[in-house]
């Protein structure tokens, strides 16, 4: 049972499943950003006011973890460049990371922001983007595709770190 006090403080549980929206909701705005080319400033600032724990006809939407939410999108875009080549070399040669869904694409780019340069271990950060690519496409085979890749940057970015 959650604790609404106010300043009541989340537990553990709480804290994973906060971070867990916050993974989802930065794959939403690095994709949002890339079609829209709203800057990072703006985006953020859309999601902490509009989206975090938002009520809508389809249901109510989880509270992010807003630091873990901005890390994320900030180290995706500062270190999109890096992120990108990383993906691309897990990527089978014929499919560059340009050619990919833009989804998958921002999926990958807020994984590799947490897999290059943030402290998350690598198989939190494979674990929990594949289930984001499972709330993304539903029974399709992306979040196969997404673990491999996901794998193989992983262990380019931190070898023998898992």
């Amino acid at each position: 049972m959650t604790d609404s006090r106010p300043g009541a403080k989340p537990s553990n549980a709480e804290k994973k499943q906060m971070r867990s929206a916050a993974r989802l909701y930065a794959v939403q705005a690095l994709f949002q950003m890339e079609t829209t080319g709203q800057t990072i400033k703006a985006i953020c600032r859309e999601f902490e006011v509009h989206r975090f724990g938002a009520t809508y006809d389809e249901g109510e939407f989880l509270d992010g973890d807003v630091d873990h939410f901005r890390l994320v999108v900030d180290h995706a875009v500062n270190f999109q460049a890096l992120i990108d080549q990383m993906t691309d070399r897990a990527l089978v040669a014929k499919w560059p990371i340009d050619r990919i869904d833009p989804v998958l694409r921002a999926l990958f780019r807020a994984a590799g922001a947490e897999l290059t340069q943030m402290v998350t271990p690598p198989k939190v950060a494979i674990t929990e983007y594949v289930d984001v690519a499972k709330a993304f496409f539903p029974g399709g085979k992306e979040s196969k595709f997404v673990n491999a890749v996901l794998d193989h940057m992983a262990h380019e970015a931190k070898p023998g770190g898992f």
